[in-house]
């Protein structure tokens, strides 16, 4: 993925059925300005494209995840409208790959603060190395997270968790974030164990998969009533699928099931 200006800031390569997307800009530690918000749509767009693609990782070059936006680029905006676009178009991107109907995974390698966080938050799972640490330090600035941060945050963690990160800005370590349940696994090799996750998780049936997804998520703003319809709807209309006749038949072959994503 390539910028206007030349700059590749985000690589997506395919390693298997698995869409490796790493942020690379190790030395500003991979800050999000507006070319790897860009890229990072662009990626979707192909992403979504690929029949074959199953699953999606993301990570960062270096030891950073992600530091978050980019304050230099944010410090050259003129006024809070500019400031508004640009949260508006991370936000949208964020939400665009939280949506995804194709499962993510954080491999979070280094600190995620700010814009990294909250990237890492739109995703569905998340890894990260001992190191790793994660925070919301935009209070420091004078501001607030503006890609959802507040509100994601607020769902995953306690209130009065949420709340103390959002006031003082202080970074969780991966052991907190893991006991909070930010983090799914904290492991050494956290690349390695994403794209197996990742991997793993391709070899599913592509349609249950997006469905748990959909349900998750649509269904925690609904009322539970309405939410528990909704997933009989889906599950009856899972029974009609090609993949839910092979699994029932490996189960009773006792074999390895091939999902066709039909």
């Amino acid at each position: 993925m390539v910028s206007r200006d030349g700059d590749e800031v985000l690589h997506l390569e395919r390693r298997g059925r698995v869409a490796l997307l790493t942020l690379d800009r190790p030395g500003r530690l991979n800050a999000i300005g507006t070319d790897t918000i860009a890229q990072l749509a662009a990626a979707l767009d192909s992403i979504e494209s690929d029949s074959e693609l199953r699953a999606i990782v993301i990570t960062g070059a270096g030891r950073a995840f992600s530091a978050g936006a980019d304050i230099t680029e944010l410090d050259r905006l003129s006024g809070p409208a500019d400031f508004a676009r640009f949260a508006k178009a991370l936000t949208d991107v964020l939400d665009r790959l939280s949506a995804c109907p194709i499962v993510s995974v954080a491999a979070v390698n280094g600190l995620a603060f700010g814009g990294g966080f909250e990237l890492a938050l739109a995703c569905d799972l998340r890894l990260a190395s001992p190191s790793a640490r994660f925070g919301v330090p935009e209070i420091k600035l004078g501001l607030l997270p503006a890609a959802a941060g507040t509100q994601r945050l607020s769902r995953l963690l306690p209130v009065t968790v949420a709340k103390y990160l959002l006031f003082t800005g202080e970074p969780l370590s991966a052991e907190r974030a893991l006991h909070y349940g930010v983090l799914n696994e904290v492991l050494d090799d956290v690349l390695g164990a994403a794209l197996a996750l990742g991997e793993s998780l391709a070899g599913g049936p592509p349609a249950s998969l997006a469905a748990a997804k959909r349900l998750v998520d649509v269904g925690l703003t609904m009322p539970l009533a309405s939410a528990i319809v909704l997933e009989r709807e889906t599950v009856a209309g899972l029974f009609a699928s090609e993949d839910r006749i092979e699994g029932i038949s490996a189960f009773l072959e006792k074999r390895p099931p091939i999902f066709g994503g039909r």
